[in-house]
């Protein structure tokens, strides 16, 4: 489990609590863009907790929500870790959701955590949100040719494998952006990507990490994304090539 956190002391001890509670089995990497609230020292005292199933990568400053990914991907493809998977630090992923996640991808590549499919949805938030959200999600889906609805969603898991194909190092967005271009790059490999329900819940604590930046990145990346669609099937051919040398 890749928990990015910037500020998020009020919440980094529930999280835990709720996976040990659902999901028992799961490790958790925090991966801090050096918080100064005490989120730090807070994943420190649960490291020394529960050691081995606890870590954290600190980060010398605000270095964005796609680099730290790619950095906990890293992180964990070098130990071996058969699946990761990505969730907020900030208790909007619910841990009761995590547990059928986790038992979906023992059948499918990729599961996404949706919020736009039967069964799914959101809770508490404001109209304005709903609209900026589904409607993120169906201009990238029309642009890119993609079938899965919740595209902007960070509640994904990953088979190790699918990681080491699509070579997340070469994503280049950040915010929602990059779960928009990591499906983008996993469909464009082949890869199929399954959609799961869930109920994303408005957190209770701590701020939102929205800005306008990431509205206005969404909106040029996304053709941006379109017009690589040639690099990107190709860089993949050449990935299927290499790896089946190896």
């Amino acid at each position: 489990m890749i928990v990015p956190t910037y500020n998020e002391v009020d919440n980094v001890r529930p999280l835990i609590a709720g996976i040990i509670a659902h999901a028992p089995e799961v490790d958790v990497l925090f991966v801090d863009d050096n918080s100064q609230d005490g989120t730090r020292q807070e994943i420190a005292a649960l490291i020394q907790e529960r050691p081995g199933r606890v870590s954290m990568l600190s980060r010398a400053g605000k270095l964005g929500l796609g680099t730290a990914y790619v950095a906990g991907f890293h992180w964990g493809l070098e130990r071996d870790y058969q699946a990761l998977v990505e969730m907020d630090a900030d208790l909007s992923h619910r841990a009761e959701d995590l547990a059928k996640i986790l038992a979906a991808l023992e059948h499918s590549p990729v599961v996404i955590g949706s919020r736009y499919i039967a069964g799914g949805g959101t809770q508490n938030w404001s109209l304005l949100r709903r609209v900026i959200s589904q409607g993120g999600s169906f201009y990238a889906r029309c642009i890119l040719g993609l079938k899965a609805r919740d595209l902007t969603g960070g509640f994904n898991a990953w088979r190790s494998e699918v990681l080491r194909a699509i070579d997340p190092r070469q994503v280049r967005s950040e915010g929602y952006t990059f779960q928009v271009e990591l499906k983008f790059r996993a469909h464009l490999a082949g890869i199929a990507l399954r959609e799961w329900p869930i109920l994303f819940v408005e957190r209770r604590a701590g701020q939102s990490k929205m800005s306008g930046g990431i509205v206005f990145e969404a909106i040029y990346r996304i053709w941006l994304l379109a017009l690589q669609r040639p690099q990107i099937l190709r860089d993949a051919a050449k990935r299927r090539q290499l790896s089946g040398r190896s």
